[in-house]
């Protein structure tokens, strides 16, 4: 095996510019949630010049490579779609450039996330080169709408294309650490419900805005008090938007609503974070809703889920982690920091719902996810690359 490992290295690096410049055209093609079809027909244009087994785009536009065709599947996933610029004055650099220039490669969409998605183009080209054959099936997963609702491709993949695999990396950006987790979000509304009256005489109606306005304080409250895991950390609770209505300027607000974006740490659910609010309106005349997300991918199906995102976490003994982490030690020489991401990731829904064990290794430091001047280290492109094709040949000795 240590012969296989040396092998892996030298190819990674002997396509170090050829994984560059896969992500460099990927991160040229503006490619935010729904709008990911020209990035999507260039990243199956890539698995098929790679030498993939077979390639196709599902209905809802994922695209997902394979290669093998053994009993166990691992799948390697990694989103296509970005978030938007934001203020170009706040870039040195054209983001959509796609510029490889002092060991980087720039844009938007480097970290955030298609490095991981190039990087594991470059291991199913080295897989093919060394001519795996072990009982083993990889699909290599380019996935859609992440940003706009993390895990949904997931659901479309595992309930309508019928793939479940029975392992999972996702190449989210880890900084080449070992991720094992995250915590959990959702979206939730708090509707108030007040009455109008002239604005001359308050006193007749029933102001919605201080209704949400005495709750939003509470909510700040709440969340100093939320519940504490030694590895996820603590839960979270913010208001995101605070939105009002009423028939005229000159009027008592008749309706007010709250925005929550909600983190769950680990024992936290959909049922308590909810019930944690409804607390605090008691005896209002108002609601808490989770929302829902439905929409229409590029492909032209709509399709939707609950903004449930679960909180989840695999042991650092789990076997998988341990598989991680001995590719690791077998590529780099030396240990990996077993850690767990800030933001969400399909995990969610993968592992989150579907209790399919997850872990995430990616290229790029995620401090730089969704941020301007967004660019990834080569050097970072190259390990990955070599990660996820030794990863695939320690697995097949388990």
């Amino acid at each position: 095996m240590d012969d296989i490992y040396s092998k892996i290295n030298s190819l990674s690096e002997k396509y170090r510019d050829y994984t560059a410049s896969n992500l460099s055209k990927l991160v040229k093609i503006k490619s935010l949630s729904k709008e990911e079809k020209d990035a999507q027909l260039e990243l199956k244009r890539q698995m098929e010049e790679a030498g993939f087994d077979e390639v196709n785009i599902d209905g809802l536009g994922n695209v997902i490579g394979r290669i093998g065709n053994g009993k166990k599947i691992l799948a390697i996933d990694g989103h296509m779609d970005t978030v938007d610029m934001g203020n170009l004055d706040n870039w040195d650099f054209d983001p959509l450039g796609g510029e490889i220039k002092d060991g980087f490669v720039h844009g938007r969409g480097s970290v955030d996330q298609e490095g991981g998605p190039a990087s594991f183009i470059t291991s199913g080209k080295i897989l093919k080169e060394l001519g795996f054959d072990k009982d083993l099936t990889i699909y290599f997963v380019g996935s859609v709408m992440e940003e706009d609702c993390d895990g949904l491709c997931w659901k479309y993949i595992i309930e309508e294309d019928k793939i479940k695999p029975d392992l999972v990396i996702s190449t989210e950006p880890t900084n080449l650490n070992i991720y094992r987790g995250h915590r959990g979000r959702m979206e939730i509304h708090v509707s108030f419900y007040g009455v109008s009256s002239h604005g001359s005489a308050p006193e007749r109606g029933k102001n919605a805005i201080y209704m949400a306005s005495k709750v939003a304080l509470e909510i700040e409250k709440l969340n100093e008090r939320l519940a504490y895991d030694e590895f996820l950390g603590k839960g979270s609770v913010t208001i995101s938007e605070f939105i009002s209505d009423s028939p005229s300027l000159c009027a008592v607000s008749d309706f007010a609503r709250l925005h929550l974006d909600r983190r769950l740490t680990w024992g936290e659910t959909k049922e308590s974070a909810v019930a944690e609010i409804e607390q605090l309106i008691e005896g209002m005349n108002a609601k808490v809703e989770v929302l829902y997300y439905e929409e229409e991918a590029y492909t032209g199906l709509t399709y939707g889920m609950e903004k449930y995102y679960p909180t989840w976490k695999i042991p650092e003994n789990h076997e998988l982690v341990q598989t991680g982490v001995h590719t690791y030690e077998h590529l780099f020489h030396k240990k990996p920091k077993v850690d767990k991401w800030t933001f969400s990731t399909n995990g969610v829904v993968i592992n989150g719902i579907y209790g399919i064990p997850t872990i995430g290794f990616g290229p790029g430091n995620e401090v730089l996810a969704h941020a301007p001047n967004e660019k990834v280290a080569i050097n970072d492109l190259v390990a990955a690359s070599a990660f996820y094709a030794g990863f695939v040949y320690e697995l097949s000795t388990k």
